[in-house]
């Protein structure tokens, strides 16, 4: 994977994603955070233009946004990454921690949300992504992979969800990127 070729996958696979609007951009009204995040992101209606401060200033946003924000606004976030200026977030870990063997077995909240696992819970929220978009996220992790991000964490992901979802073949080279 190219790094430059990659980032150009992303912007092209993204580029027709619609702005979710200010009233659906969190998912929780649980706390403080959720709030700051629609403040900080309320009227931010084009992801390009969202400087690598502003993503690092806010690190909590990737966790609260709606499935349709995370979609809108992860763009912004793995070009930002791959040119490695992100020092406080990391997008690849809200892209791989809950598809582990692990999570289709570990309940969010037995008391809230009945039988939903974490695992569940990851596959509702990626299903925002159409084949295009998940192999630039494919691409994006192996360059994060091979950088010696979360090696386990990440080929999990891929193994178990991001490969299919990107209609990319079990063998898909996993291991070797430039």
């Amino acid at each position: 994977m190219n790094i430059e070729t990659t980032k150009e996958k992303i912007r092209r696979s993204f580029v027709g994603i619609e702005y979710p609007g200010d009233w659906c951009l969190i998912d929780s009204l649980e706390g403080s955070e959720p709030l700051e995040v629609e403040e900080r992101f309320a009227g931010k209606s084009d992801w390009r233009t969202l400087g690598h401060q502003f993503l690092d200033g806010c690190s909590v946003a990737l966790s609260f946004f709606s499935d349709e924000a995370f979609r809108f606004y992860l763009p912004a976030y793995l070009i930002a990454d791959l040119d490695q200026l992100l020092e406080d977030v990391e997008p690849h870990w809200h892209l791989c921690c809950h598809l582990g063997v692990k999570s289709r077995h570990e309940k969010v909240n037995p008391r809230r949300y009945g039988e939903r696992t974490w695992w569940d819970h990851a596959i509702h929220k990626y299903a925002v992504f159409n084949r295009d978009q998940a192999a630039a996220i494919v691409d994006y992790l192996l360059i994060v992979k091979a950088r010696g991000g979360d090696e386990t964490m990440i080929e999990q992901a891929l193994m178990n969800y991001w490969l299919d979802r990107a209609g990319l073949p079990q063998d898909y080279p996993t291991t070797s990127c430039n």
